[in-house]
């Protein structure tokens, strides 16, 4: 029984032709002397989208920077010393807490629970910070050369409308 099995396994997985198939025909290569070399249409980034990325998963802004996003960077900078700050502040006092905290009392325990938690959400926005910087870095990168002429205005009649003018090379 296990022979025919076995049998069976193999010529199932055993490649075959198919009858209908059409045979693949190379490809032939065109000669580099009888093509036209043309500029490239992209102007690329000051570093590549995966290196701004993880320059930015490193240190909040960083990526940015390097890719001239001042407010942006800034932003990440700002938000990583305010979620450091306050993580190592509730860390700080979850410490205090604990060594004065007495067993029989369930308000200290209370409490003490109750800074884990805050040590907690501040921990997830400070890794939070560190992948949305990441994130914006790798698509600023990819937009490098996207025109930046986005218009936002009022109409008649209270509407409100966008526009974007793209220039073509």
């Amino acid at each position: 029984m296990r022979l025919v099995l076995l049998l069976l396994t193999i010529l199932a997985t055993t490649p075959m032709a198919a009858h209908g198939q059409i045979p693949t025909v190379p490809v032939r290569r065109p000669n580099p002397r009888d093509t036209i070399t043309v500029d490239p249409f992209r102007v690329k980034p000051p570093v590549s989208p995966m290196g701004a990325m993880l320059r930015s998963l490193l240190l909040p802004g960083w990526g940015q920077s390097l890719l001239n996003r001042r407010g942006t960077g800034a932003f990440f900078v700002l938000f990583e010393g305010l979620s450091l700050t306050m993580t190592l502040k509730s860390i700080h006092q979850l410490d205090y807490l604990e060594r004065v905290q007495s067993d029989a009392d369930p308000e200290s325990i209370e409490r003490v629970d109750s800074k884990r938690a805050e040590v907690q959400d501040w921990a997830v926005l400070l890794a939070f910070n560190h992948l949305m910087a990441a994130a914006e870095a790798f698509v600023s990168a990819m937009l490098w050369d996207f025109p930046e002429e986005l218009e936002v205005r009022a109409f008649s009649g209270g509407r409100i409308g966008a526009r974007v003018t793209l220039i073509l090379p």
